[in-house]
């Protein structure tokens, strides 16, 4: 265990070619998830805030449970919708980088709309006689909410980039975990660890730590800095 670890030590310190190949895709693929699943998350969440209407209850329960999506039954759809004989076959998208983009997205945005939708729910609720006295459209006032919500916001959006790189069933299935092309370090990791070479899964456990290290520091940074504002 001791020399695996060596090992890995020195394919993250020598800049082994590889391993942060292998790395600059899942940041690629989990970045790209992280915006697309917020262009479409934050929108839903905050009209979700601000409309009161018959069956809200209903649909708010089914949006918390998507965010217990399983990644294997995501891929499976995924995969079914894309593969040569499904309905988008014709994108030959299959087994490409996009395939994972699109299947991340879909796991990690029901996270950012139930999230947002709590955190600007709230907000409104503190604001909504301020927002009737001005006269506000829904437009502006779902606008007004998502600024001043920012940070909270840039916390659901770091959540969502956190569950994305960690993610390995969906990815696998879509992707198909081929070397030089959808080959993402949680699938690799698996790969790796199945074929007994411990130090490039070791190493990539590391740099996977790291980021999530990175993503917790920034969450608690962010919201070090809301309450800032907030006292401001």
């Amino acid at each position: 265990m001791g020399e695996a670890f060596s090992l890995a030590l020195q394919l993250v310190t020598s800049g082994n070619a590889d391993l942060y190949e292998i790395v600059g895709l899942s940041l690629r693929v989990s970045l790209s998830a992280t915006m697309f699943a917020c262009l479409i998350g934050l929108p839903v969440g905050a009209w979700m805030a601000i409309s009161r209407f018959r069956g809200r209850g209903a649909v708010l329960v089914l949006m918390n449970a998507l965010m217990g999506l399983p990644p294997v039954v995501v891929g499976l759809l995924v995969y079914l919708h894309l593969s040569r004989s499904g309905p988008l076959g014709f994108l030959g998208l299959l087994y490409t980088p996009s395939a994972m983009i699109i299947a991340q997205t879909i796991l990690i945005a029901p996270i950012v709309a139930a999230l947002s939708r709590q955190v600007l729910e709230d907000l409104h609720t503190e604001y909504a006689e301020q927002f009737r006295s001005l006269c506000l459209s829904r437009v502006q006032t779902i606008t007004a909410l998502l600024w001043d919500a920012r940070y909270s916001l840039l916390t659901v959006g770091l959540a969502g980039f956190g569950r994305a790189v960690a993610e390995v069933g969906a990815v696998m299935i879509v992707g198909g975990n081929i070397d030089h092309l959808t080959r993402v370090m949680t699938t690799a990791i698996a790969l790796e660890t199945s074929k007994g070479d411990l130090a490039l899964a070791l190493a990539l456990g590391l740099v996977l730590l790291v980021i999530a290290l990175g993503v917790n520091a920034a969450v608690q940074s962010l919201r070090m800095s809301a309450r800032r504002q907030a006292y401001v």
